[in-house]
């Protein structure tokens, strides 16, 4: 597999090779060691969520208090969805910028994002499904909201039809709103917690 880092720093993209033959297709989503290899990060499974949605439902921006943090592994599993990641540390020097890419079981791409960083995706096709594997369980009220349409980050959705959004989602600050209120978390915070994997005992 090919993993590298977006535009976003410590919010990587990885590329599957993916192996064909006359039953269909193989290839590995995930390797521990390639990725910590990669990134320097240590992501440990802890939780998978889905999310299956009609075609132009936008979801996000959505982002996770530190503590207790969440990283994740995002990928498409059906369908298609156009995805942004936001970097929402503050005192990052990348605080504010985005990266988007597509995401569909055609290129199996998927997008590591650890904690900081702000996902949104919008659905390209009816019944598309992400699969999200978490680092840490889900702790209610930890949850991050930030406007997709925020006019200062600019995301380039390219949107021909009106998005379905959820009333949370439509109602989410701005990322200058979410500065004032001291909900977003401290780049060195989040650099922090990258955990780094314990050297075993002798």
């Amino acid at each position: 597999m090919r993993i590298t880092e977006t535009a976003v720093p410590d919010a990587y993209r990885i590329d599957p090779d993916l192996l064909p033959d006359h039953r269909g297709r193989f290839y590995e989503g995930l390797r521990y060691e390639t990725l910590r290899a990669a990134t320097g990060h240590a992501f440990e499974l802890r939780q998978v969520n889905f999310t299956v949605s009609h075609r132009n439902v936008l979801r996000g921006i959505h982002g996770t208090t530190m503590p207790p943090g969440q990283g994740k592994i995002i990928s498409c599993v059906r369908g298609a969805a156009l995805t942004m990641v936001v970097d929402l540390r503050l005192g990052s020097p990348a605080f504010g910028q985005h990266d988007v890419l597509r995401q569909d079981p055609d290129s199996a791409t998927a997008l590591y994002l650890p904690d900081g960083l702000g996902l949104a995706y919008v659905a390209l096709a009816d019944d598309t499904c992400m699969n999200y594997l978490c680092d840490r369980e889900y702790v209610h009220g930890t949850i991050i909201d930030v406007d997709a349409f925020d006019p200062a980050l600019g995301l380039p959705w390219n949107l021909d039809e009106p998005v379905v959004r959820s009333a949370r989602d439509a109602a989410a600050p701005t990322l200058a709103e979410a500065v004032a209120g001291g909900i977003l978390p401290a780049y060195e915070q989040c650099r922090r917690s990258y955990r780094v994997p314990q050297a075993p005992a002798p």
